[in-house]
């Protein structure tokens, strides 16, 4: 019962919906606002939010899942449909 209700929850709420387009961008800002950081041409609060930005986008690229996609119905990878054709 328990594995049924994870495996559920895994395959419903953590589905890929990132295509690798979109987590090679989202690596490419996440690389330049860490440059920017580290440069000091962002400082203070700026810094501290472009710096939970560039975690939240390697995160998400990492696991090609993306929760405001999720919210908002988004999604840049192939289904499982396109990929069978």
């Amino acid at each position: 019962m328990i594995y049924n209700v994870t495996n559920k929850l895994n395959t419903d709420i953590m589905k890929a919906n990132m295509g690798s387009i979109d987590k090679t961008i989202r690596v490419i800002i996440a690389i330049t606002l860490g440059i920017l950081i580290y440069a000091n041409v962002i400082s203070g609060i700026p810094a501290i939010v472009a710096g939970i930005v560039s975690i939240a986008f390697v995160l998400t690229s990492m696991v090609s899942f993306c929760p405001l996609y999720k919210i908002f119905g988004i999604r840049t990878c192939k289904t499982q449909k396109q990929n069978q054709q």
